[in-house]
């Protein structure tokens, strides 16, 4: 059985071995170090377990320059996203090996091999698509430090997780999907609970795929998003009522949102191909904020990129038809008696503590949400 290779050939491995994670533990003391958010510390773990793959630590100028400007590394491999740590102006020089804290918890060292500074504003325009600190992502960029650190880092302590059962690193996805004897695997981002249009959505691509990999990102959203625990419990009890068990696995990806659009779509199908997908379902505003990308742009970003390496699956609009008697979409069905699919009206329903309606949502999936108290990042 042949599996999709991850990203640039080969799946990369960051982590210390034991007896040198020790040593360094016990001469923590005559280490600089620096300390860096709960988000960015999941993104350091993602780098070590090869989830970042071909990335080995935080980007230096040349690539960082070249994702910006090309959405490429500087060896033309197709990398959206930079991956940056960003610090004060201190004395830490080129050369130095670093400690990178999480509080009072060693999670990696670093071996700096160049510090630079960035323009935020150019940094924000190329990434996001705009400089309006409106937008989540923008006014993130402008709160960062002004230097940036880069150089290969090794991990020494990986944090612990409440959901730890469904964090999987690439190696144990590939193992997973090769016992199940799946060979062509669709993986699904998600940051919401299900509703009826989602699950019409993925069981359309997995009716083509041997597996689906529904892969929620588990870490820091903006406000009005649904909490982490709340998107897991409602995928559990969809794929215990509603979905064939031998043929989905559910896992986390750990990190922040970053409401990048286009960019973050090829980002989201970089990250899958490294878990082992063949394929990756892009639906309509994906990764989006606001009004700030036209519904489709994390579709059409595609035709950049046909060296990818992993098949985006392509889903327009899809709706409830009242003459069809059930979802559908405008590649199947000639009708104007629809009702779309209203994440709006839904969210209102909940707060208001009434269930979304059958057509909408499964009930199951409704008492999950109505009977956590607190759905929603506040």
């Amino acid at each position: 059985m042949t599996q999709n290779r991850p990203h640039g050939g080969r799946l990369i491995d960051r982590v210390l071995p034991e007896q040198k994670q020790k040593k360094l533990t016990e001469q923590a003391g005559e280490y600089q170090s620096i300390s860096i958010s709960t988000d960015l510390m999941k993104d350091v773990e993602n780098i070590a377990s090869g989830l970042f793959s071909p990335l080995e630590g935080f980007n230096c100028r040349e690539d960082y320059e070249s994702i910006l400007y090309n959405k490429r590394l500087s060896d033309g491999l197709p990398w959206t996203i930079p991956v940056v740590l960003d610090v004060e102006n201190n004395a830490i020089k080129e050369g130095d090996e670093i400690l990178i804290r999480n509080s009072d918890h060693i999670v990696a060292v670093m071996h700096v091999e160049e510090r630079f500074s960035f323009d935020k504003r150019s940094h924000a325009e190329q990434v996001f698509g705009t400089n309006d600190a409106a937008h989540p992502g923008v006014a993130k960029t402008y709160s960062m430090k002004d230097t940036l650190l880069g150089g290969k880092i090794d991990l020494i302590n990986e944090s612990k997780t409440p959901y730890y059962k469904y964090a999987m690193k690439p190696e144990e996805t590939r193992n997973l999907f090769k016992e199940k004897g799946w060979e062509r695997i669709v993986g699904f981002q998600t940051r919401n609970v299900a509703h009826l249009g989602h699950e019409y959505l993925q069981k359309s691509a997995l009716s083509v795929v041997d597996g689906l990999f529904i892969n929620p990102v588990i870490g820091k959203k903006k406000r009005g998003d649904f909490r982490d625990e709340v998107i897991l419990e409602s995928y559990e009890v969809l794929i215990d009522n509603y979905y064939p068990r031998d043929r989905v696995v559910l896992g986390i990806f750990q990190t922040e949102m970053r409401y990048a659009g286009p960019r973050e779509a090829i980002f989201h199908a970089i990250v899958r191909k490294n878990y082992g997908c063949t394929h990756f379902i892009i639906g309509r505003d994906h990764a989006g904020v606001g009004n700030f990308y036209h519904p489709f742009a994390a579709q059409e970003i595609f035709k950049e990129f046909p060296d990818i390496g992993i098949e985006p699956m392509f889903f327009m609009s899809f709706f409830h038809c009242n003459k069809c008697g059930g979802i559908t979409n405008d590649k199947v069905c000639p009708h104007n008696d629809r009702i779309d699919f209203s994440g709006t009206k839904m969210r209102q329903m909940i707060e208001s503590g009434k269930r979304p309606t059958a057509d909408s949502m499964r009930p199951e999936v409704a008492d999950v949400i109505l009977k956590s108290g607190k759905p929603f990042v506040e």
